[in-house]
Parts: C-alpha cells; structure tokens; sequence
C-alpha cells in the first residue's frame, strides 16, 4: 500500500466547495509541492495551488492530518476548493503527475481505515449501508453499526471465547505435561460457559436481520381478475403505476411501485388475474408469475371473494365503493373503497403492524444477514461441543473464535474486501 491515492470525497461537481482527499506516505509532500509551506496540523491554511508549470490552479483551504489519527491512518491532506469541474478535474490532474499519487478505487480511503485498524470490518459494513440510507430507519440501523454496537458485541463474544479457549488449553497443556488427569469439576464449569455464551448468541440474532430493511416489505396484491388489484395499487401508491379498466385480464404481468412510508420500504406487486382456465399463453405466463410473487410475498393481500390460500393473507373486500358491495362480509380483515381515504389509511396500519413483526427492532443490534448465519454457526460449535471432552471442546472454541474475527475483519479474505468496498464510491 506504498501508493497515495486522491479523490473528491464531497459529491461530484459542480457546487459551492469540492473536498479533494490525498491519503499515503506522499501526500505532505505532494501537496506542498503544489500549495508552498503547509499549515499545521489540523489549522486550515489559505494556499494557491499551482500545478508543475507553476501555473494556478485554484486558491483553496488546506488542512493536513498527520497519521495514525486519521480516517485512513495515513498522512492525509484535505483541499476545499470551489466546486467547479473545470477546477476539480484541473487540480485532480495535477495530482496525478506526482510519482506514486493516483486516483483512488472506489472504497479505497474506508479499506485503508480498515487495514490499519481504524475500522474494523462491521464499522466499515455500517457504513457501506449508510451510504445507501434511504428511509429513516435504515439511517438509524446503519448508525449503530458505524457507532461500533454491532462490534462491540461481536468483540466480546470473541473475548469470552478467547478466554474458555486459553483456559481448556492450559488444563491440556499441564495434564499433558506433568501426566495428571484433568479436573472434571473445572472442564464442566467451561462447558457450562460455553453452553451460557452460545444460548446469548442465539437469542441476539433470533430476530429479523437488518437486511430487511433495505429489501422492502414485499406486498402483494392478487385475486381473480378484474378483483381492484390495479385501482388499489393505484390508491397505495397514489399515483398511476397500473393501467385500470373494466376489461378483465388488463394486467398481463408483475407490476413493482416502490412506497416509502413511516419509514419503512414497501415494494407492492400487482399480478395478473388467477384465471382458472385459460387458452391465452401469455395470460397463463401472466399466473404462474402471480403464482411465483404469491409465493415470496411478505404480506399477501388476497382480494378475491374466496378464501385466500394462504393462512396469514390479509383478506379485503375490495370494491366496496360498488353497488351490493357496501357490508363486510365474514372473514375479511378490511373493506378497501377508492372514494374513502380512510379506507387507505386503515389498510396501511394494517400493513405497518404486520412489517413490525418482519423489521428487526429499532432498539436491538442491527445485525446483518450474513452476520446472524456466522454467529449461530460460532455459537452452535459452541453448544454442540462433546461435554467430557476437553480436546474437542478446545476445538470447537477455536472455531468459534475464527468465525466471530471473521466478522470483525481480524481474518477475513481479499475476495470478500473487495465485493464490500466495491459498494463504496470513490470519495469513501
């Protein structure tokens, strides 16, 4: 990592102020051959910057951050300049005709803060997803692991680890050594530790992961056609996303209209008419892709006169706007009309108190997907342990031991870094 890198860390040009990062070894040197004598460190300082003919380049803020205490752990020099893309890309090129300066890969300047242990591997996570925020609720998750929550219970999982492993070894280490048997009291207090520490892990991730957040709860409308699928789509989405007619069969495929609300994502399905029988060949591709949503919804709204096929559907009088439609027949959660808002508004409480259960809480770890399936892998090793015998227990902590740094970057390898921080744009 001999390289300095650069980068605009502030959002593309054109705007007010452009923010240029240079981070490595070069980066003093570099700028002070384009600005004169630096400013101290961490003091903005008023500077010209010219490029190797001399000629000016911008007048910007310089600030210079010796390294370790930086974001990459590096040197690492900060130029303000006006946010121009003439003057941005200006200054960028004369960057680049320093020996050993280039510009950086996406996510490169967060993988340095890693590498040096500024990070650890969950922060650098937290904030990949951070990044991608886009409802309240994925911001505040994203917070907490950029904060560190996630991996300081990681982080102590892996210390209690570390001492059950250090322990059960010295047992074998000194049986072996001085050929006295192993104390059994003390081999079954270790046991009983590692069964403690492996049912907390199980109960930390024994919930929806954070992941849900970003995929959306997926809502899917289906029924027989010409059942109001498409005028409620229409109404949950209040705008056009389907076309609406009383020609039965109007909509031949999946339709997908993304909704933010409450802070929560909804991705709504619209789906063909299940139409028993049919000769149409698309219309019957058109069900067996309802069929297929169907299967993968999250909440199924069920929209037809019948009962839904699905236990947990929630099962709505649709079109109760129309003539001899007005009662709520037996067995219907809600009746939907497109002439009553509050009809709208009642379903969408109803599709908010079904999400809570699918969301993790606001108030527990925020734990991803691959996270959960790593932990229960740590602490099921640690549960299913033979309990008499210390060599194959201090195995199975060791195993438990590498998956939690795993998690924590401590061994993870190059093939996942680079599908991590590939997420990442070239400023971060």
């Amino acid at each position: 990592m001999a390289d300095t890198i650069f980068a605009v860390s502030s959002g593309q040009p054109p705007a007010a102020i452009a923010v240029i990062r240079v981070s490595g070894p070069g980066a003093f040197a570099t700028v002070e051959r384009m600005a004169g004598r630096l400013p101290a460190p961490r003091r903005a300082g008023l500077r010209t910057l010219r490029d190797a003919g001399e000629a000016t380049l911008d007048s910007a803020l310089v600030l210079c951050f010796p390294g370790p205490a930086t974001a990459t752990g590096e040197d690492l020099v900060e130029l303000h300049c006006h946010g121009g893309r003439a003057v941005v890309a200006a200054v960028e090129a004369a960057l680049a005709t320093h020996p050993g300066v280039r510009r950086a890969e996406p996510g490169e300047f967060t993988r340095r803060a890693l590498t040096h242990g500024r990070i650890d591997l969950a922060e650098a996570e937290g904030l990949a997803d951070l990044l991608e925020a886009q409802t309240e609720r994925q911001r505040r998750a994203a917070i907490g692991a950029v904060e560190g929550r996630v991996s300081q219970a990681l982080r102590g999982w892996m210390d209690r680890t570390a001492t059950l492993s250090a322990a059960i070894e010295a047992m074998l280490d000194f049986a072996e050594e001085d050929d006295v048997p192993l104390d059994p009291a003390a081999v079954a207090r270790i046991r009983n530790e590692m069964d403690a520490l492996g049912r907390t892990m199980l109960e930390a991730v024994d919930r929806p992961p954070v992941d849900r957040l970003h995929d959306g709860i997926r809502v899917v409308l289906a029924g027989p056609p010409n059942s109001g699928k498409s005028t409620l789509l229409n109404l949950l989405t209040e705008r056009d996303a389907a076309i609406v007619s009383p020609i039965a069969g109007t909509t031949r495929d999946r339709i997908e209209a993304t909704v933010l609300r409450g802070g929560i994502a909804y991705v709504l399905t619209d789906t063909a008419g299940l139409a028993e029988d049919t000769d149409d060949v698309i219309e019957a591709i058109g069900v067996t892709r309802a069929q297929e949503a169907m299967a993968q919804a999250d909440i199924l709204l069920w929209l037809a006169d019948t009962p839904p096929p699905r236990e947990d559907a929630l099962w709505l009088h649709s079109r109760a706007d129309l003539p001899g439609r007005g009662a709520l027949p037996d067995g219907r959660a809600l009746a939907v009309r497109r002439d009553d808002s509050g009809s709208i508004a009642a379903l969408w409480d109803a599709l908010a108190a079904r999400a809570a259960a699918l969301l993790p809480r606001e108030d527990a770890l925020g734990f991803k997907r691959h996270q959960q399936d790593q932990c229960r892998k740590a602490a099921l090793a640690l549960l299913n342990a033979p309990r008499s015998d210390a060599l194959l227990m201090a195995e199975e902590l060791r195993l438990a031991r590498q998956v939690l740094a795993a998690l924590l970057g401590v061994s993870a390898t190059e093939t996942m870094l680079d599908a991590l921080f590939g997420r990442f744009c070239l400023g971060k």
